[in-house]
């Protein structure tokens, strides 16, 4: 089979295009033929070799896909030729991952659904709609009625979390570096727009006197601190991701944190995101009540250094989507 593989880490050269054999199949794990996968921050670290030691090299590089199951166990319950979805758990990272045309991944990974949506729509939502529903859930417990503020708003998981947010009945703010993005934001459903210069917590107590219910953080421990002042007390932010690179806070201490409001972190795995979910998120943005946060379709794994440049670039909101039709 075709696969990127990254042997020595780097830039985009790093990431080569070669022939492998098709992965075994393990006792309890299933292979799935790729169909379309997302691209992601995290397979960027592992391209440049700033991943934790948990990936090692050579790496098929790919944390989500969807596809057909091509094996499976007899008492797995999926059959060959049934749409799945699989993400996390160390696919990509630990084990080989979904640039390639045939994937292995454990049984409780996978997440079947049924769809009339294109491959390359479904291939944007695993990973993204994982995090940001597992953050709204378990990491904020957002509810009908609350005010929610999410740092990062044009990334894919913030674009996501804009749409279910809303989907669960919540009045959003979302911020963004470029006060150009504001279309983009109104565009999912955003409420209030908001530029992000790095000090966003008055012009949010403005909008929401008393601070928000819940804030998202995606832009990282840089913002973190005004973040949690944005937040009314018995609040509570939760730590996703950290966009702007910085994931430690020098000198903390947690008399840092505004008298009474919560702060917790997120980084889920697969069942965090219950397929039954996943298959209703699929319905929405078919009838149009979701969006998918789709930025380009890259068709093809020799086009898969054209998906990692436009990720780092950034001047599209979304998840940049690599097709395979080859």
């Amino acid at each position: 089979m075709r696969a990127v593989v990254v042997s020595e880490t780097g830039g985009l050269d790093a990431l080569r295009v070669a022939t492998v054999p098709v992965p075994e199949v393990r006792p309890g794990w299933a292979r799935i033929e790729v169909k379309a996968f997302g691209v992601n921050e995290s397979e960027v670290l592992t391209r440049k070799g700033e991943s934790d030691p948990e990936v090692t090299y050579p790496r098929i590089p790919g944390i989500e896909g969807v596809g057909i199951i091509d094996l499976a166990p007899p008492d797995s319950g999926l059959r060959p030729g049934q749409p799945v979805a699989t993400m996390m758990g160390g696919m990509g990272r630990s084990f080989d991952g979904s640039y390639a045309q045939y994937v292995t991944v454990p049984v409780g990974q996978i997440l079947p659904f049924e769809t009339e949506l294109p491959w390359e729509v479904v291939g944007a939502l695993p990973e993204v709609f994982q995090t940001a529903y597992g953050s709204l859930t378990a990491g904020l417990g957002l509810t009908a009625g609350q005010t929610l503020l999410i740092r990062g708003g044009t990334s894919a998981v913030g674009l996501s979390a804009a749409t279910l947010a809303k989907d669960l009945g919540a009045t959003v703010l979302s911020t963004s570096r470029s006060p150009d993005r504001a279309g983009d934001l109104r565009a999912v459903g955003v409420d209030h727009p908001l530029a992000d210069d790095g000090a966003i917590a008055a012009r949010v107590r403005e909008l929401v006197p008393g601070g928000v219910d819940a804030a998202l953080e995606l832009v990282g421990a840089s913002v973190l601190a005004d973040t949690l002042r944005a937040v009314r007390p018995q609040g509570t932010v939760c730590f996703t991701g950290a966009l702007a690179g910085q994931w430690t806070i020098r000198d903390f201490s947690p008399f840092m944190l505004p008298d009474r409001v919560r702060l917790t972190s997120y980084g889920g795995e697969a069942a965090d995101l219950p397929a039954e979910v996943f298959q209703r998120q699929l319905r929405a943005i078919a009838e149009g009540r979701l969006q998918a946060p789709l930025a380009k379709v890259h068709r093809g794994l020799d086009r898969v250094r054209d998906a990692h440049a436009g990720l780092e670039a950034g001047t599209t909101p979304g998840k940049h989507v690599v097709l395979l039709d080859d």
